[in-house]
Formats: structure tokens, sequence, C-alpha cells
């Protein structure tokens, strides 16, 4: 069987789509690698992110990611001292252009730190205004619906994941897991498939049991080489591998070549799902190595009626290193 990895890339700040997003796409060109572009759509609040220092294990992973060097210092003031530029319409043309060169383009998020800081606790007018206002700024700037939602952070609540079908996206890549499935939260079936990412993000390896910017590309390989899944999904950020990291990212396209991947984008993968028989599995709010806080993760098959209406019970989540809630 044919091995796939898909490319998920997450684009957060105006800096990332501006400088990172074209950097991606003539890197991606140079290695024949489709990939999914997912946009923030809205205002860069990025500077509100510092909030999460009070959050454990948050200043630890900034101290060893080097937030500063990878954002720069302006972005980092963003909706603090100083105002938070309008993503899509600062760099629509960017966006455009991504579509042009063959690129499948999605929505991320319209305002990326109150979704990923807000999202887990709100209530259904604040999620549907946040999930629309993106779907209308991507109709705006592409002239065409979004196929594709990836969420920020891996932040979702059950009414988020309700508008995934309710907003009419195709697939989704909102959480972390093992393989393609249909979600269900607490019993309830959501009809749009997820395509979990699967394999750890560089800024959740680099720092850690020894790995740091210059072995990093080959501790991933070392664990693709051995997995025996057909399909993978890996999480990049244009802030990241499209800059200061982007030597990392040339070697894992071409270690993955190496390996016998096809390198595409989620969307080749989903249109090639058996989508009436996929597996259905609970989703709950977890953890993963690395990676400071919760966020939605792929938990046990649900083996009961999907179809029966009501909330049931929740399966416990193998993945998630303590109960979901």
């Amino acid at each position: 069987m044919q091995r796939r990895l898909a490319l998920k890339i997450d684009v957060d700040t105006l800096r990332g789509t501006r400088e990172g997003v074209p950097r991606l796409v003539d890197l991606l060109r140079q290695h024949e690698a489709g990939a999914t572009f997912l946009f923030s759509l809205g205002p860069d609040h990025t500077g509100r992110a510092l909030r999460r220092a009070f959050r454990p294990g948050f200043l630890k992973k900034v101290s060893r990611t080097s937030v500063l060097e990878h954002y720069g210092l302006k972005t980092l003031l963003y909706g603090t001292l100083l105002p938070g530029p309008d993503i899509g319409r600062k760099a629509a043309s960017i966006m455009r252009e991504v579509a042009a060169a063959g690129f499948e383009t999605g929505v991320h998020t319209w305002d990326h730190v109150r979704w990923q800081d807000g999202v887990v606790g709100a209530d259904p007018a604040w999620t549907a205004l946040e999930m629309e206002q993106a779907v209308s700024r991507y109709r705006e700037i592409f002239e065409q619906s979004p196929v594709v939602h990836g969420a920020a952070g891996w932040q979702m609540n059950r009414h988020a994941l309700r508008l995934t079908q309710g907003l009419g996206y195709k697939f989704a890549s909102d959480c972390r897991g093992t393989h393609p499935f249909m979600p269900v939260w607490q019993g309830e079936p959501v009809r749009c498939m997820q395509l979990p990412t699967t394999l750890p993000t560089l800024d959740e390896l680099i720092g850690l049991n020894g790995v740091d910017t210059g072995n990093v590309a080959a501790r991933l390989l070392e664990q693709t080489a051995t997995d025996p899944r057909p399909v993978q999904v890996f999480t990049l950020h244009a802030e990241l591998e499209g800059m200061k990291l982007a030597p990392v990212l040339a070697a894992l396209l071409a270690g993955w070549r190496a390996q016998g991947f096809d390198l595409v984008s989620l969307g080749f993968i989903a249109n090639r799902m058996p989508f009436a028989s996929l597996p259905r599995h609970c989703v709950a709010m977890g953890s993963v190595p690395g990676r400071s806080g919760e966020l939605l993760v792929q938990g046990e098959e649900f083996l009961a009626d999907p179809d029966r209406p009501g909330p049931g019970p929740e399966a416990p989540n193998p993945l998630m290193s303590r109960a979901g809630r």
C-alpha cells in the first residue's frame, strides 16, 4: 500500500502569511510536495497570548522554542501595545497566490488567540460568530466556500464540531490522533471527517530529550521510518518551518521522499477515504507530550449505535495523560 503523508500548514500571524508562506510555497515546489494551507483570516492579536504565561508549562515551552526569535518583537506586541492588523485584509493577495500555485487552502481561525484561549468554554453564539466570520472572509478572498477546517491550537468545543458539519466543511483536522475517523462527542455523532495530526510538531520535540534544531529532523524521520501506518498528518507553522526552521523542513521533505511517502494535501487523503465505512471515535480534551495545556484528541472507537439521539457515555481516551472533561 502506498504511504501518504499530508502536510498541514497552520498560518497564525500576519508576518507568517507575508514572509513564511511564500517561502513554504517555493520549498514545497522544489520537493514536488502537496500541502494544505490553513489561514488565520481576521485580526492578529498574537501579543495577547502572553496571558498564557500563568498556565503550567507555558513559560518552559517559550524558553526552549525561542518564541521571540521566531515571531519577532512587533508580532508579539500586536493586540497589546500595537493594534492588531487584519490579516485577511492585508495579505489577501498572498493567500490567493497560494491557491493559484495549486495548493489547497482552508480555514484555521478568525482571531487565533481569541479562539485558542476562549473556545473551550464558549457558548453556541460566540462559537458561531467566530466560525462564520472566518467563512465569510474566506469566501471574500477566494470567491468560494472553504472545504477544510483546522482549529487553532487543536482547540474545539461541541458547538464548533457541530458547525464543521453545519457550515458545509467536507473534512477537518481539528485534533490529535492516530488515523482518519468520524468524531463522536459524548455520544453525539458529527458528520464531518477528521484527519487528525498524527506526528509530533517540531516545537513539541525541540528542547526535550536531547533534541535540538540540528537533530530534530533525524529524530522525526526515525519515527516515521518504523511506523507502519499508511496515512500520516504532520502539522507545521508558517512562522517556524517557513522561516528559521526551513532547513529542518527541507531535510524532512527529502527524508520522507526517501522513505517512500507521497507528500500530499489533506484533501488528497480525504477524497480517498471510504466515508461510509470510516470508524467512529470519541473525542475529548486531553494532552500530548511536549505541549502545554489541553487540546482535542481522538479516543477509543465508539461502538454504540451512532445515530441514536441524545448524549451517551464518553469512552476513555488512551491518548490522554488524564481524563477528558
